[in-house]
């Protein structure tokens, strides 16, 4: 059964990637500050991909000292592996500004079983609802085929209703990623595109386009399970196919 459109107040349109990339940092500027001062600490997950340039202008910030961060998908790989470890690019892009900060990373161990369940057990140090860890923001980014995370069109991933953390191995190296109920667990999720790549050198229209009102499945375009919960920043080019928005 197709998912209902999402709703227009809840997609945003800028201009270009920059105001796109400003945006996102804002709201985790903002999204830190309001946690920090209700309850002492702020929990984020966030993805590989774009969306690490977009957090690469947040330089040392006052929060850091006071953060967990964790990631929405990671493959099996070493930690300092550059090329495929998103531990890695982060730790280059801004995490060696952020002070402090506790990263909840992988071991380095190619077992993505072994992996997910280590995974899952740091993250029952966060606040839990549900039996389910709670962020108070969690960043997705989204690819053309609508995957979110490791969660894949067409795998019984997207389905699972249960775990937090689940093993993919649907290429080499295997990888772990949160569930969607976990990503849904958080207080605010953002979902951001912009601009073109090496990886989507046209750009990301018609993946926006099916995310955003395609009719579509969580089966068949997992990001559109995040309708109704999440928050689209999207630039122009991003933003060019939709119809209404």
């Amino acid at each position: 059964m197709s998912v209902n459109p999402e709703d227009p107040s809840r997609v945003l349109i800028l201009p270009d990637a920059t105001a796109v990339s400003l945006r996102v940092a804002e709201i985790v500027n903002s999204a830190a500050t309001t946690a920090i001062s209700e309850k002492g600490e702020f929990n984020l997950a966030i993805p590989g991909g774009s969306i690490l340039n977009m957090l690469g202008s947040i330089d040392n910030p006052e929060w850091a000292s006071k953060t967990n961060l964790a990631y929405v998908n990671h493959k099996c790989v070493d930690n300092n592996d550059i090329n495929l470890s998103t531990h890695a690019k982060a730790t280059e892009k801004f995490l060696n500004s952020w002070e402090g900060s506790n990263v909840l990373t992988l071991s380095g161990n190619s077992d993505s079983g072994f992996e997910s369940e280590r995974y899952s057990t740091l993250l029952k140090d966060l606040p839990q609802l549900n039996n389910l860890p709670v962020f108070d923001l969690c960043l997705i980014g989204v690819g053309d085929d609508g995957h979110i995370g490791s969660l894949y069109p067409g795998r019984t991933e997207i389905l699972e209703e249960n775990e937090s953390v689940l093993p993919v191995n649907m290429k080499k190296p295997g990888s772990i990623t949160l569930t969607l109920p976990t990503i849904l667990n958080s207080k605010r999720i953002v979902i951001a595109a912009c601009g073109v790549s090496e990886k989507y050198p046209k750009g990301k229209s018609e993946g926006m386009k099916r995310g955003i009102q395609g009719e579509e499945t969580v089966e068949s375009f997992p990001a559109v399970g995040l309708r109704g919960k999440g928050e689209w920043i999207i630039d122009e080019a991003a933003g060019g196919k939709l119809v209404g928005y």
